[in-house]
């Protein structure tokens, strides 16, 4: 019973869209309705507004750390360990991905799997992270960058503390994060994957009031 109240807690974590909250409380429109429509911070950027898309991306990194922190930290008092670890890491993922609050419409999991990654042990979070920053600065695909840090993360996971519940969490992630961006992969192999700091002009997203 403690496992599955940790669950659903790191669920309700996970669906703090942060994407939406933010452009909602900047003004900006809603950014399910202009762009990919992804509530995320890639997406939130395409309004515009650096400071928005930054805040999205430290708001959904931090509900992933904190999930995943709270549960490792204060669960042995309950009697919460390794398993509740791992099914608190899956929920909030989850959450980001079908947020409750938001109609189920949400992210790809990026910056979220990333907290998740970095409560669970900062140097796979950091690895993973350096591996995705490597790849964007070369290749200058953001999506090809979290698909390559996706296939890393479990095994920088297995190789640094092996095999574990932990680790399938951490598998299981990053399976539901590469499929979460099939549409980004079907771009990749046409070649029609915008790149980061593309010039190309974009339709402007709607104004706040007139987002549908």
């Amino acid at each position: 019973m403690e496992n599955l109240i940790a669950a659903v807690l790191a669920y309700l974590i996970g669906s703090v869209s942060f994407a939406v909250i933010v452009s909602a409380a900047m003004g900006l429109a809603d950014p399910r309705s202009y762009g990919s429509k992804n509530p995320g911070a890639t997406n939130v950027l395409r309004s515009g507004n650096k400071l928005a898309a930054i805040l999205t991306l430290l708001g959904d990194a931090f509900k992933g750390w904190l999930a995943v922190w709270l549960t490792s930290h204060f669960g042995p008092r309950y009697g919460l360990d390794d398993p509740a670890i791992a099914l608190a890491a899956i929920a909030v993922f989850l959450g980001h991905l079908y947020p409750v609050f938001f109609r189920f419409k949400g992210g790809k999991g990026v910056a979220t799997a990333a907290g998740v990654l970095l409560a669970i042990n900062p140097v796979l979070g950091i690895a993973t992270a350096l591996t995705w920053l490597i790849i964007a600065f070369f290749f200058r695909y953001s999506s090809l960058a979290a698909l390559v840090a996706a296939v890393f993360a479990p095994l920088f996971d297995g190789f640094l503390f092996g095999a574990n519940i932990i680790a399938l969490a951490v598998l299981a992630m990053s399976a539901l994060l590469i499929w979460r961006h099939r549409s980004n992969i079907a771009k990749l192999l046409a070649g029609k994957e915008s790149r980061i700091g593309d010039k190309k002009k974009r339709h402007a997203p709607p104004p706040a009031g007139k987002a549908h």
